[in-house]
């Protein structure tokens, strides 16, 4: 009993153990925060500086835009499967189009192979009663 209840504990033991892993909450990366958060790798910016000069000839700089290198990239990538995603549904319609118009024409198939099977039962009955006449007329004139 003793030993039962070892085992218990301890796999009690790693399944929580295993458990924390996978309830941990925060991603490392999650698509939607690219900016939120930096997990310790900086963030390289481009600047741009502009110098004018202004009446009485001395130079003056201003920095234009700061933005991350990568973002135009990540938003390039996302714009791409953006795109794929409307083909892939376009190609979904296409399917589901085809399919319906092979669902129907099974249908009607169907619907059409019922109808003649009834008739053959029905033509099949009919020939029975008629051999069955046959059959009465025959022992009635003996």
């Amino acid at each position: 009993m003793e030993k039962i209840l070892k085992n218990c504990v301890l796999s009690l033991a790693v399944v929580i153990a295993c458990s924390v892993a996978a309830l941990a909450d925060g991603n490392a990366f999650t698509p939607l925060n690219f900016d939120d958060t930096a997990y310790g790798t900086p963030i390289r910016t481009s600047s741009t500086i502009t110098s004018q000069t202004t009446a009485t000839g001395s130079v003056s700089t201003s920095s234009v835009t700061e933005e991350p290198v990568g973002n135009a990239k990540m938003q390039n990538a996302i714009i791409q499967l953006d795109n794929a995603q409307v083909d892939v549904r376009n190609e979904l319609l296409n399917y589901k189009s085809k399919y319906s118009d092979v669902d129907a024409q099974y249908k009607a198939v169907k619907t059409e192979r019922k109808a003649l099977d009834k008739q053959i039962k029905t033509l099949e009955k009919r020939i029975k009663k008629i051999d069955k006449q046959k059959e009465n007329i025959r022992k009635n004139m003996l």
